[in-house]
């Protein structure tokens, strides 16, 4: 083997850990290239009216929002923190969900039209909760899995017609390649991406580095 192939082997290798630990980047190359717009949004903002929201407190101190890819192994790694600080600060903090699906995940947008067709019978956070939760059963398949999404659609009592419908709507895809957008326009490279009070952070790399980040932003 050359140098130059040995090089390029180890820097590979680099690379792939280095998405395994802390999450998808766009500098991979795209199975599918429409899988991220390429025009972001004119008038970005980290939240709108109509974004999903885990949680919605009375009197909100501040606001998290999270830019994720399904399939992504660095959003299934933080999820579990996610949830013990929504947990903990839901009565105080707005955490709020946006779609990011990433190239080179077959099964990325799909997951994010299942999730968005849960959505229209109010069961976003129940399928949310269900992709994350077995993530690792159908996560980088390289045949779709619409099928199997489609009974998590069944066992949540989803009216199956109505999902069916939804999922084949372009206003759902619509939907989601929206949130992709305001994420390209705020400069949302890789999975996740946290924006906190409509600031881009570094994702902290635990439970215990993300709450007290936002304790300090609630001491403020």
């Amino acid at each position: 083997m050359t140098t130059l192939k040995k090089n390029l082997l180890a820097a590979a290798v680099v690379v792939a850990a280095l998405c395994v630990a802390f999450g998808s980047f766009l500098l991979f190359a795209p199975r599918d290239s429409s899988s991220v717009p390429t025009e972001p949004a004119a008038d970005a903002r980290p939240v709108r009216d109509d974004s999903h929201r885990l949680t919605t407190p009375q009197r909100s101190e501040l606001t998290v929002v999270e830019f994720l890819d399904f399939e992504c192994e660095g959003c299934g790694a933080v999820h579990p923190t996610v949830e013990r600080l929504r947990a903990e600060y839901g009565d105080r903090v707005t955490f709020v969900a946006r779609y990011f699906p990433m190239p080179g995940h077959r099964n990325s947008t799909t997951a994010a039209l299942a999730v968005e067709a849960a959505a229209r019978q109010g069961g976003f956070e129940a399928m949310y909760g269900k992709l994350f939760a077995t993530q690792k059963e159908w996560g980088e398949a390289k045949e779709s899995k619409a099928a199997l999404f489609r009974t998590y659609a069944a066992d949540l009592g989803l009216d199956l017609a109505r999902y069916d419908a939804a999922v084949k709507a372009p206003a759902t895809l619509e939907r989601v390649e929206a949130d992709q957008r305001d994420g390209l326009a705020l400069g949302v490279q890789g999975t996740p991406t946290f924006f906190v009070d409509g600031v881009r952070i570094q994702t902290p790399g635990s439970y215990e580095g993300f709450k007290a980040l936002i304790d300090s932003r609630l001491a403020r």
